[in-house]
């Protein structure tokens, strides 16, 4: 698994060129972001992937309930970005 997260850019860049990352957002912002994230994953008891994939798969209810809090509030977040 690791071996293939290492080689996989290089396999990826034989077929079509690396895309040029971007970030618009300068480095205060990005600090905010990364600690909104930490005190988002210790208030939801997980990070978005651990409860969408391993706590749904467990059939975990407190998952389900983190899971669909997530997307709903993302989907809040994107329309009030975009409106």
């Amino acid at each position: 698994f690791v071996i293939g997260l290492l080689l996989s850019p290089f396999v990826y860049q034989v077929f079509t060129p690396l895309p040029e990352i971007q970030i618009a957002a300068g480095l205060p912002v990005l600090i905010v972001a990364g600690l909104l994230v930490g005190f988002g994953t210790r208030l939801g008891s997980g990070c978005t992937s651990g409860h969408g994939v391993c706590g749904l798969s467990r059939l975990s209810l407190r998952s389900l309930v983190a899971t669909l809090t997530f997307m709903l509030v993302a989907m809040v977040v994107v329309w009030l970005s975009r409106h």
